[in-house]
């Protein structure tokens, strides 16, 4: 079993890689685990902090070679608003429910789930079946290393 001895982020430039896997937005954030290729290559990630592996990034293996990541394809909700306010308006409400969303200048992208649909469409939101990359952000507060500070704001200084 190889072992993964760093992440590299997209277009790395670093050459082909030697096999791939495809993996959802969660399985992209991970500190240990094994990961089996499309190839059947496996490699054992074992960082001693947490990592957002990019989507077309890399790990660079023990003996120098690469392992390609990308996306999975997700089923998703597009939330759309009449305009920039009423879309800031509804990045909230989804925000107050803890949901992973990606937010993007025109849209909003979130895990299908037929409550928050429901309250979306309440709110005005026009909300259209999507299968997609899933980028979400991982929020302020997103730290299991108890190392490092819980709070994005305290880990920079």
């Amino acid at each position: 079993m190889l072992r993964a001895v760093a992440h590299l982020p997209a277009h790395h430039g670093r050459g082909a890689a030697i096999d791939s896997i495809t993996l959802a937005h969660d399985e992209r954030r991970l500190r240990r685990k094994l990961l089996t290729g499309k190839n059947g290559t496996e490699v054992l990630v074992d960082f001693p902090n947490t990592v957002t592996l990019d989507h077309e990034g890399a790990l660079e293996l023990e003996d120098g070679r690469l392992f390609e990541i990308l996306a999975a394809k997700e089923i998703l909700y597009a939330v759309t608003a009449d305009d920039a306010a009423h879309l800031l308006r509804l990045a909230w409400h989804i925000g107050n429910r803890h949901t992973p969303a990606q937010l993007d200048a025109d849209r909003i992208l979130i895990k299908r789930d037929h409550v928050l649909k429901t309250m979306l469409e309440g709110l005005g939101a026009k909300v259209t079946d999507v299968t997609e990359p899933f980028f979400a952000e991982h929020g302020a507060y997103h730290s299991h290393n108890h190392a490092e500070p819980a709070h994005a704001l305290l880990a920079r200084k």
